[in-house]
C-alpha cells in the first residue's frame, strides 16, 4: 500500500484488528439473515508526511449510504458544541447577513440550524439521505453528493463561494484527502476561512482509544501531518485549538495560501513541537499500541465472563461505531451483552453489525434493572450517567472500557 497523501510505501503497522463488518452498517431483521461483509482492519503510518492512515477495502460510497444511521443531534452535548462553534466563529470572523457558511458533512443539520437561525445563508453538504433529509426538515438546503474538487467548482461557477467553511469531523472520513483539502481552497473567498475538527492522534495513542479505529475513518490526524497535506494543496493554517471533544480533537484554522491575510498563532508552532517532542516522527512513538489495545479487550472480556458467571445483569448504552470496533475485536456476542440502549430511533429495533445484538430503546434498563450498564460512548460517559443516574436505586453501576475498565 502507498500513502495517500505522497504515494511512498507503507511498511510501518501501527495496529491490526483483524476483521470487521462496517460500523455505521446496521442490520434489520432481513438483513439478518443475509450474509454481512468484512474487511480488514489495519492501521499503517507513513514515515514519509506522517499520516497515520487505514488500508482501504471499501469504498466511501458502500459506507456512507441510504441507510447510514449516524445522526449528530442526539447528542446534547454535541448541540452544545455546534451552538458554541456559531457563535464563536460568527463574532471572530464577523459573519453577516451578508456572508454565506458552507459545511461539508452537515449530517442531520445540528450545526447549521443556528447558522440559519442568525439569519446567515448557508449551503450543506451530504451525502448520506437519511441525514440529509433529515436536515431538510430544519429548512436547511443540502447538497446530497460527497465533497471534492469537481463539487467546488461547480459551487464557484454557481457563485457560492465560502466566507466559512466548517469541516467537523470530516477530513479523517474522506479517502482522497489530497482532492478534499484542494477543494476547500478553491471554495474559500479570498480572505475565507475554514475550520477543521478531528480527534487527535496524540490523544488516540496516549489514551488507548483504538475503538475510534473503523472503516469510516481513512485516516488518523497530527497537525504535523494536516500541515503537511495543507501546505502543498493551497491553504495556510493560522490557528489551532485542543478540545475536549470526541476523546480529545484539535480545531484547526485554515485560509487560503495566496490571498489569507490572518496572522499566524503561537499555538501552531508550540503544537508542532509538542508533537515532534514527544517522538511523533520517530517509529518508536507508534510501538506497543497493540498490545495496548489488547489489554483493554481482554480486561472488558474478563469482566463480562465474571458479571455473567456471578449471575450479574449487564446491558450496553450507547450503539456507537466506536462499540463496534471494539465488540467485534472483543468477539463479544448477546450471551454477554444481551441488548444495546440507543436514543436514535433509526437505530432502535436493529442489530450491532457483526455481533448481531438487537439495539432497543431506553425502557429496557427500567424494565430489566441491569446490575450494570456499559457505556459504549465513553466520550460522553458524563452526559450518559447523569442521564441514566436513576439506575443507582436499584444499586446499578457504570462501566467504561477506555482506556482502563473502570466500574463507577
Amino acid at each position: 500500500m502507498n500513502c495517500r497523501h505522497c504515494r511512498a510505501k507503507l511498511s510501518l503497522v501501527l495496529i491490526d484488528l483483524g476483521s470487521a463488518p462496517p460500523s455505521n452498517a446496521y442490520l434489520t431483521k432481513v438483513t439478518m439473515r443475509r450474509p454481512e461483509k468484512w474487511f480488514p482492519l489495519k492501521v499503517l503510518v507513513c514515515e514519509s508526511c506522517w499520516l497515520v492512515q487505514a488500508e482501504a477495502y471499501s469504498r466511501a460510497a458502500e459506507l456512507f449510504n441510504e441507510e447510514y444511521a449516524y445522526f449528530s443531534s442526539f447528542s446534547d452535548l454535541w448541540l452544545q458544541h455546534a451552538q458554541n462553534y456559531v457563535a464563536t466563529m460568527t463574532e471572530r470572523f464577523g459573519l453577516t447577513t451578508a456572508s454565506h457558511v458552507v459545511e461539508i458533512a452537515a449530517n442531520d443539520g445540528y450545526l447549521l440550524q443556528y447558522v440559519k437561525q442568525r439569519g446567515i445563508p448557508c449551503l450543506g453538504i451530504e451525502p448520506t439521505a437519511s441525514t440529509a433529509a433529515a436536515a431538510r426538515l430544519k429548512g436547511i438546503t443540502i447538497i446530497e453528493d460527497f465533497f471534492d474538487m469537481r463539487l467546488a467548482n461547480e459551487l464557484i461557477e454557481q457563485n457560492k463561494q465560502a466566507d466559512l467553511v466548517a469541516a467537523n469531523n470530516v477530513l479523517a472520513h474522506v479517502p482522497d484527502i489530497n482532492g478534499f483539502v484542494a477543494g476547500i481552497a478553491i471554495l474559500l473567498k479570498s480572505n475565507g476561512v475554514a475550520t477543521f475538527e478531528f480527534p487527535h492522534l496524540m490523544r488516540m495513542i496516549a489514551e488507548k482509544e483504538f475503538d475510534t479505529i473503523y472503516h469510516e475513518h481513512f485516516s488518523y490526524l497530527s497537525l504535523t501531518a494536516v500541515a503537511h497535506t495543507f501546505n502543498l494543496k493551497g491553504l495556510s493554517i493560522f490557528d489551532v485549538e485542543e478540545l475536549p471533544t470526541h476523546g480529545g480533537s484539535l480545531r484547526v484554522f485554515a485560509q487560503r495560501a495566496d490571498s489569507g491575510t490572518n496572522q499566524v498563532s503561537q499555538s501552531v508552532k508550540e503544537l508542532l513541537d509538542r508533537e515532534a517532542t514527544s517522538g511523533m516522527k520517530t517509529r518508536e512513538y507508534y510501538a506497543g499500541f497493540q498490545e495496548k489495545a489488547d489489554q483493554v479487550k481482554d480486561d472488558l472480556v474478563s469482566f463480562l465472563i465474571e458479571a455473567k458467571r456471578a449471575g450479574k445483569r449487564v446491558i450496553a448504552y450507547g450503539a456507537a461505531a466506536k462499540g463496534n470496533t471494539l465488540i467485534n475485536y472483543a468477539g463479544i456476542r448477546p450471551n454477554l451483552i444481551p441488548c444495546v440502549v440507543d436514543r436514535n430511533p433509526a437505530k432502535q429495533g436493529k442489530y450491532m453489525p457483526g455481533s448481531r445484538i438487537p439495539i432497543v430503546d431506553e425502557s429496557c434498563i427500567r424494565d430489566v434493572k441491569p446490575d450494570y450498564v456499559l457505556i459504549i460512548p465513553w466520550n460522553i460517559r458524563d452526559e450518559v450517567m447523569t442521564q441514566l443516574a436513576y439506575i443507582r436505586a436499584w444499586g446499578g453501576q457504570f462501566v467504561t472500557a477506555v482506556p482502563t475498565l473502570t466500574v463507577a
